[in-house]
């Protein structure tokens, strides 16, 4: 671009191409939200139309400055894209091979984890915001065929995924309770809390012990027992 194009686009004098819009966007850095906000202000939809799934800074920073809170770190369809040695510690996140192992929604409703427990309680609030956060995506992202693909193998898998898609239930809280079973028998019940990263269009779950507790304990000797980086993205083959 020349700069007397860059002129007139200040002044608005032209109108830029998608293509010129991805092109500034990617020449200034911005973060995802920023980009789609760019290309909404030039009258285009996102180039990709994809889910991003970039870590990105804002959640690496996140990961390392918590490296004893185990943490997950998913994208808009809930894949999860980074955890850190703190959660795998937690020994519930089994892998299956097969297509959507690393899916929040799809373990939850398609392939529940068996050293994961919740009441009736925390679970509906668990489900309640998962299907909020497909659903969200999927009205952002619809030419995603990843996401449609997702959502059509929860929807015919899972009768109650599919009853709630139907007839989505606001959210109350976007936290909940749960017990992991380690491999020596002991547990720890630890609450769950879900942090928007928006910038990246990214989520975070944080799982905390309420303070100065047997859980609280349990936790500390857990992670303090495991050994690795801060930062370990994760992908259809697993950690890597």
């Amino acid at each position: 671009m020349s700069a007397d194009y860059v002129r007139r686009l200040e002044q608005g004098r032209s109108h830029p191409s998608a293509g010129v819009v991805k092109a500034i966007a990617r020449a200034l850095r911005v973060g995802r939200a920023e980009y789609e906000e760019l290309c909404a202000l030039a009258g285009y939809a996102a180039a990709d139309g994809l889910v991003p799934t970039d870590l990105g800074p804002g959640a690496t920073r996140l990961l390392e400055r918590f490296p004893d809170t185990p943490m997950v770190v998913s994208d808009a369809a809930m894949n999860v894209v980074a955890v850190n040695t703190a959660f795998l510690a937690l020994e519930h996140w089994n892998l299956t091979g097969e297509r959507w192992e690393w899916n929040v929604a799809w373990r939850q409703f398609c392939n529940p984890f068996g050293a994961f427990e919740q009441s009736t309680a925390d679970a509906d609030s668990h489900e309640t915001v998962l299907v909020a956060q497909v659903k969200a995506a999927l009205l952002r992202y619809p030419g995603d065929a990843s996401l449609a693909a997702l959502v059509d193998e929860l929807r015919s898998r899972s009768r109650r995924f599919d009853s709630l898609w139907r007839a989505p239930r606001p959210v109350a809280a976007y936290e909940s309770s749960a017990t992991f079973t380690q491999s020596d028998g002991d547990s720890v019940t630890l609450v769950g809390n879900l942090i928007a990263i928006p910038g990246d269009d990214l989520a975070a779950v944080m799982l905390t012990a309420t303070p100065s507790s047997r859980d609280a304990t349990r936790l500390a000797e857990v992670v303090g027992a495991a050994a690795g980086p801060a930062v370990i993205k994760v992908g259809q083959l697993g950690p890597g």
